[in-house]
């Protein structure tokens, strides 16, 4: 467990020391109220924000997935493919996209009518680099599908979760903190420093996100969840992996008919959590 508690920390600090880094140098010389930059978009409130927290994460993620120690090769080429690959994609949809279709469905709908829109190339490239991953962090060929979906599931699911400030990291934190906690119960080091990486990097990004200066958009909320996903499917029994695809499978489904703003809102105890840290939403 020593050893794995090691392998976690520097994770977690290499994470957290390179993203606070790279975010430092990628919003140097931007203006706070500017709307013209490429990676400014307006937030919830109507108010100017930056995108640049994305890239951020995943340069910090994928310094602390090749510097940490412990990991064996294939594990951090994997963190590299899911992280790196997922970031990547999901920067192209976040400067390219557009909004004539929403959601996982409304893509591959638009797609089945031969219009290829920023998000079917995003939705089929983090399939392929979630399944590239899985290949790389072993197993035989039906793992490799069900570790593959996981992971790309992972990496969608988080991105429906950034909507308002803080939301995306806080879950992160939520279902990221026990799946840390139970790789260094029981003995998998590997696993811990996965899942440490990504955690640390996020955490370290929180409060700007929490002040509304920035927010993950697709690039670093789809890298957080795929590297997340990786870290599951490398912890986790093959019954376990199965409950993951299927719970993050239901909950992509449910979010195309529901609202998680609401059902978080209208929940006291997940709205007070949701709130945590957060300005007060302004009077209608």
């Amino acid at each position: 467990m020593a050893r794995g508690l090691l392998h976690a920390f520097a994770g977690a600090a290499i994470g957290a020391v390179a993203a606070r880094a790279a975010y430092a140098v990628f919003t140097r010389n931007r203006q706070p109220d500017d709307l013209t930059g490429r990676w400014t978009r307006k937030n919830h409130r109507g108010e100017p924000i930056t995108l640049l927290e994305g890239p951020a994460f995943v340069a910090g993620a994928g310094a602390a997935a090749a510097l940490t120690p412990g990991l064996p090769g294939r594990l951090r080429l994997a963190a590299l493919v899911a992280g790196g690959g997922s970031g990547a994609l999901g920067a192209y949809d976040d400067l390219y996209g557009t909004t004539s279709s929403k959601g996982f469905k409304g893509h591959l709908a638009a797609l089945a009518r031969g219009e290829v829109t920023s998000g079917a190339v995003k939705i089929l490239g983090i399939g392929a680099t979630g399944l590239g991953a899985a290949a790389l962090a072993g197993g035989g060929p039906l793992d490799v599908l069900v570790n593959g979906a996981a992971i790309a599931g992972a990496a969608n699911l988080a991105n429906l979760f950034d909507l308002r400030p803080g939301r995306a990291i806080k879950v992160a934190l939520l279902a990221g903190g026990p799946l840390l906690a139970a790789s260094l119960l029981r003995g998998s080091p590997a696993a811990a420093a996965l899942a440490a990486v990504p955690l640390g990097a996020a955490a370290a990004l929180l409060p700007d996100d929490l002040g509304e200066r920035a927010m993950l958009g697709d690039a670093g909320a789809n890298a957080l969840g795929a590297l997340l996903g990786l870290a599951a499917v490398t912890r986790l029994g093959r019954p376990g992996r199965y409950a993951l695809l299927g719970t993050v499978a239901a909950l992509t489904a449910a979010s195309e008919k529901v609202s998680f703003t609401k059902v978080i809102a209208g929940n006291p105890v997940l709205n007070r959590i949701d709130m945590l840290g957060r300005r007060p939403v302004a009077p209608a």
